[in-house]
């Protein structure tokens, strides 16, 4: 029988996830393969927003295949997911494009519910959620544990098919700042 090979996926999250991104590369196991950035993998004592860009784009997100947004109630508001995203989604001679997805956490006031709130995702991830055929697809984090790992993998499966369908939309300028305000209320 032949296995289809593991995606190689980025995960963008803001720093209060790191747990959530823990738990979900021990939930995946073999199902996907891991090229997001590690806590020590950029040293940013005294490098530039614009140089520790380039790094995560030329070192990391140049190997993915799909690019995974767990959002938090805070994720909205950090530049570098906005900019993760922005390189996720863009074809070059250099960098493939990715597919996209989210994933609301638990901790996230949107999560189980019918209807979210706009202003609490990364507002380039929301832009690329709109219309009949979507570019990419938001799902809330796996409760059940039974077929889990599969759900995910479809869902990661499903954004990397979608890569070459709908164009992404990216016209939004790059944050030059993290967003300031209550992340919990949307401010």
């Amino acid at each position: 029988m032949n296995q289809t090979p593991a995606p190689r996926v980025f995960i963008s999250h803001h720093d209060a996830d790191r747990d959530y991104k823990k738990r979900f590369l021990r939930m995946m196991g073999d199902l996907v393969v891991d090229v997001s950035v590690d806590e020590d993998d950029i040293d940013d004592t005294d490098l530039v927003t614009e140089t520790i860009r380039q790094e995560i784009r030329n070192r990391f997100i140049r190997q993915a295949s799909v690019t995974i947004v767990l959002m938090g109630p805070c994720t909205w508001q950090r530049m570098h997911v906005d900019a993760e995203i922005h390189f996720s989604i863009r074809h070059t001679d250099y960098n493939q494009r990715c597919g996209l997805l989210g994933i609301w956490l638990p901790s996230h006031p949107d999560y189980r519910s019918y209807e979210y709130n706009e202003r609490l995702l990364p507002a380039r991830l929301a832009d690329n959620t709109e219309g009949d055929d979507p570019y990419a697809r938001l799902y809330d984090w796996p409760r059940k544990r039974a077929r889990r790992r599969e759900t995910v993998r479809r869902w990661i499966d499903g954004a990397f098919n979608r890569r070459w369908g709908t164009p992404p939309t990216s016209g939004r300028p790059l944050l030059l700042g993290n967003i300031g305000g209550d992340c919990s209320r949307g401010w």
